[in-house]
């Protein structure tokens, strides 16, 4: 018997509804369940896999969410220019009409220090904030990171390029991956450390079609 199209598009609402409640659920049980890791949200250059795990390889996805009532900005503590990446690096601010989308990383607990220390907590670069941000119609606490003492300024290509690849890698909206393309760069052409052992990373991993993403020319 051949059901009637009203019919279908019921069981098609039911099948999405289902399919949602079990993914919130799956959220919620395995933040409650695992009291050995912690829940990270990156937005900037630990949206990428690879450069995440250089210095936390216990990082595993969680899931994508976004952080409302804030903006991805770019500048320096203090106004010392980041040594690591020749420029503007991100951190967010309150921002009552902004969304920033990022990803969520489970960490070991025991390598939570391994996260500070890349964040520069110690000398007061960035300060460790919880979150709630939403992935799925669940709200999720999470571990961050905000800048002291911002001072704006221009991220270099690499360190943009590296975001953008985390994001694509990701797969956040297609509207915010267009909004960090149009981020301008200080156009720094130099080479950079951390840029090669990102890329060395990628070359090692699965993905190596991402490989070709790690030309980086000034944007």
């Amino acid at each position: 018997m051949q059901l009637k199209p009203e019919m279908m598009a019921f069981r098609f609402t039911l099948n999405i509804i289902f399919i949602s409640v079990a993914v919130s659920l799956v959220l919620a049980a395995d933040t409650l369940t695992d009291p050995q890791t912690f829940l990270y949200f990156a937005y900037g250059s630990n949206l990428l896999k690879e450069r995440l795990q250089l210095n936390n390889p216990s990082a595993t996805r969680h899931c994508v969410a976004k952080l409302q009532d804030y903006k991805l900005v770019f500048g320096n503590h203090k106004g010392v220019e980041s040594k690591r990446w020749h420029g503007g690096v991100a951190s967010i601010e309150p921002s009552g009409r902004g969304t920033v989308w990022g990803v969520v990383w489970r960490i070991n607990t025991a390598h939570m220090t391994h996260l500070d220390r890349q964040e520069g907590v110690r000398s007061g670069v960035y300060s460790p904030v919880s979150v709630n941000v939403l992935s799925h119609g669940h709200i999720l606490t999470c571990r961050t990171y905000i800048m002291n003492s911002r001072v704006q300024a221009l991220p270099s290509p690499h360190y943009l390029k590296v975001i953008m690849m985390g994001a694509e890698q990701n797969r956040l909206p297609k509207a915010y991956q267009d909004k960090l393309k149009s981020i301008k760069t200080n156009k720094y052409d130099g080479s950079l450390p951390v840029m090669d052992e990102v890329c060395a990373a990628l070359k090692n991993s699965k993905k190596k079609k991402r490989v070709s993403l790690c030309e980086i020319k000034p944007v």
